[in-house]
C-alpha cells in the first residue's frame, strides 16, 4: 500500500485536467530561477544557545531551583487571599495584554 500523500498527491494530479497552453508554461518555468536550498540560520543557533546558557545560569545562580521552592512554600503559607490576589492581578494582566494585541491589529479580526 502506497503512503497516503503519494496517493493524495497521485489522486489530485489525475482529477485536474491540463489546460493546453502552447508551451508558455514550460517556457516560464525555464526561466525561473534555481530554486535555493534551505540554509540554516546563524540567527536560530545564537537564540537556542543563549537561552539555552541563561536557563543554566539561571538554575546555577538561584541554587538549583532553590529559591523558587523556598518562595512558593512562602506564598502557601501565607493568606489565600495573597494568592487570590495574584492569581486575579495575573489574570488581569494576562487578558489586557490580549486586549492590547487585538487592537494593535484590528483588521485582522475576523467575526
Amino acid at each position: 500500500m502506497e503512503p497516503t500523500e503519494d496517493l493524495l498527491d497521485r489522486q489530485l494530479r489525475e482529477a485536474i485536467p491540463y489546460i493546453e497552453d502552447d508551451g508558455f508554461t514550460a517556457r516560464v518555468v525555464q526561466k525561473l530561477p534555481p530554486a535555493k536550498g534551505r540554509r540554516r540560520s546563524l540567527r536560530s543557533v545564537i537564540l537556542i544557545g543563549s537561552s539555552a546558557l541563561a536557563s543554566g545560569a539561571a538554575y546555577i545562580l538561584s541554587d538549583g531551583g532553590r529559591s523558587v521552592v523556598v518562595e512558593l512554600s512562602r506564598l502557601a503559607a501565607g493568606s489565600i487571599w495573597w494568592v487570590f490576589g495574584i492569581a486575579l492581578a495575573s489574570g488581569i494582566a494576562v487578558m489586557a495584554g490580549g486586549l492590547a494585541a487585538a487592537m494593535a491589529k484590528p483588521g485582522q479580526l475576523q467575526p
